[in-house]
């Protein structure tokens, strides 16, 4: 039986849970180990890929990253842990952070060549799931059980970020993006929707159209966010200030776990079983793409004239979209 990605997260968080409270009982220090330089990283289990500059990032399980200038050839670069990785964020061309289980944050400098190690707390029992960095220096960094964290110092140091609103019933905050207009927009658990227009300072929750998982969003014109998650909901406002929430009929009940913006109003959303499918926010149109491939996949985005995917299979590259 195949197990999906988010099957496999699960499996690997009950068993970092139980790892970690062991050695803590022991009173032993858990100290990260570097990833391994694995021949078949690009078919590993891969969990989100990103632009930095002109080329892509995407991380994964056992603390891998991989690097591509043209989206099919990839290399596997050092890193100084073996946690899963599960997102990863570019300020700009040079400036990046990686975050995953055990708490972890790494940073690059030119543009993921190289990495350090700038947070890593398996003490926690918690896994950061999202992270975004708006700029060089302010960055948040959201997870398991209602963490999250911000920093304004490129990450050096980290502090809890106070956001009641949101946090009060400790679910599983999962994403996090910066809007056209600046705002910036929280997706998790049980249709957790949050909102913050003065730069990550104060929070509010948004009622939400559905009360399943949101997994993912993706900015839409100026004001707008389109939002994807369990059994195939997606969602879309065109102006979240006073959403109106339009459902996107996706034709599918997989889950869709990444969304990305595919140019001109146009949403890429991929999930369970390899679905791909592309709605149109401006007509309410969606469309299902062939990525030749019938495993989970967890990430996308636009690449060229075509998307670059991530999953339980590793990378997958469609030249081109209509």
């Amino acid at each position: 039986m195949r197990v999906g990605s988010r099957g496999i997260l699960c499996a690997l968080l009950s068993a970092l849970m139980i790892c970690a409270a062991a050695a803590a009982e022991d009173g032993a220090a858990v100290k990260p180990l570097p990833a391994q330089i694995m021949p078949n990283a690009a078919r590993s289990l891969l969990l989100d890929v990103q632009h930095a500059g002109d080329h892509l990032v995407a991380v994964g399980s056992r603390g891998q990253i991989l690097l591509s200038d043209d989206g099919e050839q990839w290399k596997q670069v050092e890193t100084p842990v073996r946690s899963t990785l599960t997102a990863v964020s570019f300020a700009n061309a040079e400036q990046g952070w990686a975050v995953g289980h055990d708490a972890t944050v790494l940073h690059t400098a030119d543009g993921g060549g190289t990495w350090t190690l700038q947070n890593f707390q398996p003490e926690l029992n918690k896994p950061f799931l999202g992270v975004l960095f708006v700029d060089a220096s302010k960055g948040f960094a959201v997870g398991a059980f209602g963490l999250f964290e911000k920093t304004t110092d490129g990450g050096a140091h980290w502090s809890t970020v106070e956001a009641p609103e949101i946090l009060a019933d400790n679910l599983h905050l999962f994403g996090m993006r910066k809007l056209g207009n600046g705002n910036l927009f929280i997706t998790g658990e049980q249709g957790l929707l949050g909102l913050s227009i003065d730069g990550g300072t104060t929070w509010a929750k948004l009622k939400s159209p559905y009360e399943g998982t949101f997994f993912g969003s993706v900015p839409v014109g100026d004001s707008g966010v389109a939002v994807c998650g369990l059994r195939g909901n997606a969602w879309f406002a065109a102006d979240i200030a006073v959403p109106k929430w339009q459902k996107l009929d996706t034709g599918t009940s997989d889950s869709l776990f990444g969304c990305a913006s595919a140019g001109d109003g146009r949403v890429a959303m991929a999930g369970l079983n390899g679905t791909i499918v592309i709605a149109d926010t401006r007509s309410g149109k969606v469309e299902s793409v062939d990525g030749g491939v019938d495993s989970t996949l967890s990430a996308i985005t636009r690449w060229k004239s075509g998307l670059v995917l991530v999953g339980e299979s590793g990378i997958r590259q469609v030249p081109a979209i209509k």
